[in-house]
């Protein structure tokens, strides 16, 4: 069992390295990628793809208040 285990986590870690590596991240501060940790992994690319987001700054997506057309009746 523990080897499936181990297998399974560095299974996730090259695929979290993969996809850094597409979007041409090779290392995190003085440590190349294949060094990290699976969290560490985890919490580069949940950063790394924070920052990439379009709306990343803006929060939740708010309406704006309508007027209420309802007659009074």
């Amino acid at each position: 069992m523990g080897n499936i285990l181990r297998d399974a986590v560095e299974k996730k870690r090259k695929k979290l390295i993969e996809k850094l590596n597409a979007f041409n991240v090779y290392k995190k501060e003085d440590k190349h990628l294949f060094e990290l940790s699976l969290t560490e992994l985890e919490n580069e690319y949940k950063a790394f793809k924070s920052l990439q987001h379009p709306h990343c700054n803006l929060g939740s997506i708010k309406f704006a208040n309508k007027k209420n057309n309802k007659s009074s009746i």
